[in-house]
Order: structure tokens, then C-alpha cells, then sequence
């Protein structure tokens, strides 16, 4: 056991002095020492509970002969951090996560690893961190949220983002979007939709590092802690088998991760979280293998906020496994021989699943799309590519061409559309919140709700360096590369420019001859923010282009 580097011989007589006054009996030093990574924290909704959630997993890994250990990791609330300053630290937070997780399996050479996150940067940050330090590892989320209700009308977190463009516009009351506050998040868990925290969560068990039901039984439902017992006794197996992180997520997995993130529609956050796990992992895996698997993968799943389904649902009608099921009856589409965490393949998994119900998860000869939700568009704008969500898209939006008007920030953005500066027919260009211009990357769901609550959602397209929230539905496109700060061309973009958005083509232009365009970037000099965060500054200084998933280089 790894473990015995810090518990076995006379020479580590003072180690296990220090390991009883934390109350190991003898009997623990024969036993694998089995590291818990909890989220737990009292700010966010899908971690509040965690704090008692731990406990069973404990008691079971107790019981299958393990010693837990329990230590906590730090968490950012993206709803919270939402369109302010605090955003800049939520995609950040991913990195010192991972360090954290490297940092308390090594010190302490833990024989295995359990990690329990629930929301947004957590459960990417765990994954960096776990395949990075390659023992054996299991993942069990909190679970999702319910979703809420008003007269009979499921609303979500997203359904409060829009309903402030609704209330500028006219549309409904302060106490009718004081009504919609209240009844948003009537539970413990991550956000009810299809966003970030719950597509990383269905996505683990794709990869084969959680069990069936991870993503989709609702944190307050009694199966959530059945099978959070399940996961504190597999760990304890995977120790002694020593089945490590790296041979359950593979260049096939990654693959079969992306595959089922574009049939159900998932976060376009994915891409970015995905890349950055691949390459912890030493797979490389390029953008345009995205576009090749969403060719050939069809739209099964349209989850809030694309529609009105939520996570429930999607759990009623078979979960993960139940896609899983649908996909593999297309040839070659998913690795169904691969090992998971469960003791099972996902063939076996596959198995048992029931057949999808034909609406919240459609069948292959019925499906929203020949195609799948998430594209990879490329262009004069985007050399190095940017992201879409294209379940989350109007037909009418799939190919756009609009009159560009630029904003050198997301508060600016914000301020100019619920000034009624936007129009129809415009593209919102908003720069300078890249992974190094923002610094951090920060999430757009406040300015492209306020164009879908304002009514604009099917006239206005929106381009970013900056991401979205897996919340954010409409002809958005993310993940701009190279971003602004590095001298990319949607720096160079001026008010009234033309701007084709052409989403089957997979293309993204700014319609100015050739020679102009070389001309503006030759003359550009982007603009140099001033960051009072000497983290951030260190964050801006190493991190990657979102292309590459925005992972921060170790190369000093």
C-alpha cells in the first residue's frame, strides 16, 4: 500500500504518534487509507448538505475494512460570483482544487481516492486532480436540485437571470419576479437544468468514474445516499485492486464523454473541462474531433434550458445509462467494452437499462437532430475555434448575419442591453474576459439572459471570448480563440462591422476583405487591464488559451 511509506517501520514511529492523536488504533495501520475530497461548504446550494452527506460513505468504507480520511476543498457558487468582480475567481478555483487534491494525496500518500463535489469548477477540478495523481478513484456527487414551481409552471435558477431583462421590458412586476426568486431553487443540490455542474456530474459516469444514477438522482431523494454507500464500498475494492484513475479515463472515454455531452445537450463549459482532464491526463485531444462526433451524433436530449425538462426528468426516464443505451445502438459510437468504477462495462450497464420513453430522451429514429448539441465553429474570428450549444438554438438563429456592437467588458455588455442599445439584427461582441483578459473567463449568463428576457433572443446573436453559464441558451458563441488580450481578431471587430454566424458550416467571420483584416491586426495593441489580485495576476501570466482548455502551463 502506498500508505505504508507514512505508517510502516521504527523510522516512521513519529508518523503514526501523529496519526493516533487523529484516532487510528493499531488495527488502522494494516488498512488502506482512503482520502475523501469534500466540497462541503455553507454558500452553495449544492454542497450545503454535504456535511452530513459524508457520513454514511464513511460508515461504509469503515465496514469494507478502509480508513477514511476526510479533507475539504475549496468551492466558487457561479450563480453568486454572477456579474461581478467575483467571477473572475470561478474558473480559477478549478486550478487550485486540482493542486489541492495533488497536494493531500501526495503529502499523505493515500492509498485512494473518493470525491464528493456537486458544482461548477468542483467536479472538473476533482477529475484534473484525480487522474493527475492516478490511484484509485470514485467520484459521488451531492445530486441535482429540483426544479421549482409557479402555478403549475416548472422555473429554475436561469428562470430568475431572464426574468430581469422581462422586468425591463415590461413583461412582468417586481413581486411577479419576487415570486420567481422565491420558488427557483426549492432544494438542496445542483442547479435543476442541463448547466455545467449537472452536465460534469452525467458526464463522470460516462467516463466510468462514478456509478450509474450519479448525475441524475436528485440530492433529496433516499437513493442518493444508497448510492453514496455504494461508492464508500467500491472504493474500498478499487484500493485493493488498484484500478487507477488513468485506466478508467481513457482517450476512448474522453471520447464517449464528448459523445453523450453532444447528445444530451450538455453545458458548452464541457468542452472547456474536458480538454483541461485530457490533458492532466496525457491525452490530446483537438477541437476539431468535436465536430467530428457531433456529425455523427444525433440530439437526443433537450434538457432546461433548452427546454422544459430538468434533471429529473431525465433521471425518471432512465438517466445516463438510458442514452447510453440508445447511442450504442448506433455502430461505433460508444466504447462499450471500457472498465468503470461500478465492476461493471458499460456494455453491462447498458444492459440493464431501460429503452428511452421517446420525449424527454428520444430514440435514434425520432431525434431533435440528425446532429448533436454542442459545434465547434472556425473562422477569420475564431483561428483556434470557439463553442456553441447548439441545442439551445432557434432554427431561425443556426445561420446569422448581423451589424457587430462591441463591448470591452461584461458590465459594459449589460449596461448597453438593458440600455436598449442592442437591436435587432445586431451581434454583441464582448471582449477582454478571455481566460488572460478577463482574467478568468467569466461566465456571459447575465447579459445573454437580459436579451432573451428582453425578447431579443431570436434577433441577436452574441460573441465572446468569455464563456457561458450552462444556463445560457440562444445563438451564443463562446470560448472565442485567440482571445482579445493575445492579440485575437475579435480585438479588432468594430462597431457596424458585419458578422456571419454559420452554424452547419461551422463557420464564424467577420466580413471585411482580406487586406483590412491584415491591416487591423497588424496595427492592434490590445488593451492591458489592471488586476489588483496578485493571484490572478499569477493566473493571467500562465493560463492557456481556452482551445486548450485552459489549463495553466508548468513551464516557468
Amino acid at each position: 500500500m502506498r500508505s505504508d511509506t507514512i505508517k510502516k517501520g521504527i523510522e516512521r514511529a513519529p508518523h503514526r504518534a501523529l496519526l493516533r492523536a487523529c484516532g487510528l488504533t493499531e488495527e488502522d495501520f494494516n488498512k488502506p487509507f482512503i482520502g475523501i475530497a469534500n466540497s462541503y461548504t455553507d454558500i452553495i446550494p449544492g454542497h450545503v448538505h454535504l456535511r452530513d452527506f459524508v457520513e454514511p460513505i464513511k460508515e461504509e468504507i469503515r465496514k469494507a475494512g478502509g480508513v477514511p480520511i476526510e479533507f475539504n476543498v475549496i468551492g466558487v457558487d457561479d450563480g453568486i460570483a454572477m456579474g461581478h468582480y467575483g467571477m473572475h475567481y470561478s474558473l480559477p478555483s478549478r486550478e487550485l482544487i486540482a493542486d489541492s487534491i495533488e497536494t493531500v494525496v501526495q503529502a499523505h500518500q493515500l492509498d485512494a481516492l473518493l470525491c464528493i463535489p456537486n458544482c461548477d469548477k468542483i467536479v472538473p477540478g476533482m477529475l484534473m486532480g484525480a487522474v493527475r495523481v492516478n490511484i484509485p478513484t470514485i467520484f459521488i456527487s451531492g445530486g441535482p436540485m429540483l426544479a421549482g414551481s409557479i402555478n403549475g409552471r416548472k422555473i429554475d435558477l436561469i428562470s430568475v437571470f431572464e426574468g430581469i431583462g422581462q422586468l425591463e421590458a415590461g413583461q412582468i412586476t417586481q413581486e411577479e419576479l419576487k415570486k420567481i426568486e422565491e420558488n427557483a431553487c426549492p432544494t438542496c443540490g445542483s442547479c435543476a437544468g442541463m448547466f455545467t455542474a449537472n452536465s460534469m456530474n452525467c458526464i463522470a459516469e460516462v467516463l466510468g468514474i462514478a456509478l450509474p444514477g450519479n448525475g441524475t438522482i436528485p440530492a433529496v431523494d433516499p437513493r442518493r445516499e444508497t448510492l453514496a454507500r455504494e461508492a464508500g464500498r467500491r472504493i474500498v475494492a478499487l484500493a485493493q485492486e488498484n484500478l487507477k484513475a488513468r485506466d478508467i479515463i481513457t482517450e476512448k472515454a474522453i471520447q464517449d464523454a464528448f459523445t453523450v455531452d453532444i447528445a444530451m445537450g450538455g453545458s458548452s463549459n464541457t468542452v472547456l473541462h474536458l480538454l483541461a482532464v485530457a490533458r492532466e491526463a496525457g491525452i490530446e485531444f483537438d477541437l476539431s474531433k468535436i465536430n467530428e462526433i457531433s456529425k455523427r451524433t444525433p440530439t437526443l436530449c433537450k434538457i432546461a434550458p433548452s427546454s422544459n425538462y430538468h434533471i429529473e426528468d431525465l433521471d425518471k426516464a432512465g438517466g445516463i445509462p438510458a442514452i447510453l443505451k440508445e447511442l450504442s445502438k448506433k455502430e461505433e459510437l460508444i466504447n462499450l467494452d471500457r472498465k468503470t468504477v461500478s465492476g461493471k462495462t458499460l456494455r453491462e450497464i447498458v444492459n440493464s437499462a431501460p429503452d428511452p420513453e421517446g420525449k424527454v430522451i428520444r430514440n435514434l429514429e425520432n431525434p431533435y437532430s440528425e446532429e448533436g448539441g454542442i459545434a465547434i465553429l472556425f473562422g477569420n474570428l475564431a483561428p483556434e475555434g470557439a463553442v456553441v450549444k447548439t441545442a439551445g438554438v432557434v432554427e431561425k438563429m443556426l445561420r446569422f448575419k448581423g451589424k457587430a456592437i462591441c463591448f470591452d467588458s461584461e458590465e459594459s455588455a449589460i449596461e448597453g442591453i438593458l440600455g436598449g442599445k442592442v437591436k435587432e439584427g445586431h451581434v454583441v461582441v464582448i471582449r477582454y474576459e478571455g481566460p488572460k483578459g478577463g482574467p478568468g473567463m467569466r461566465e456571459m449568463l447575465s447579459p445573454t439572459s437580459a436579451i432573451m428576457g428582453m425578447g431579443l433572443g431570436e434577433s441577436v446573436a452574441l460573441i465572446t471570448d468569455g464563456r457561458f453559464s450552462g444556463g445560457t441558451r440562444g445563438a451564443c458563441i463562446g470560448h472565442v480563440a485567440p482571445e482579445a488580450a493575445v492579440g485575437g481578431p475579435i480585438g479588432i471587430v468594430r462597431d457596424g462591422d458585419e458578422i456571419l454566424i454559420d452554424i452547419p458550416a461551422r463557420r464564424l467571420e467577420l466580413m471585411i476583405d482580406e487586406k483590412e483584416l491584415k491591416e487591423r491586426l497588424k496595427n492592434f495593441k490590445p488593451k492591458k487591464k489592471d488586476i489588483p489580485s496578485p493571484w490572478l495576476r499569477r493566473y493571467a501570466k500562465l493560463v492557456s488559451s481556452a482551445s486548450k482548455g485552459a489549463i495553466l502551463s508548468d513551464e516557468i
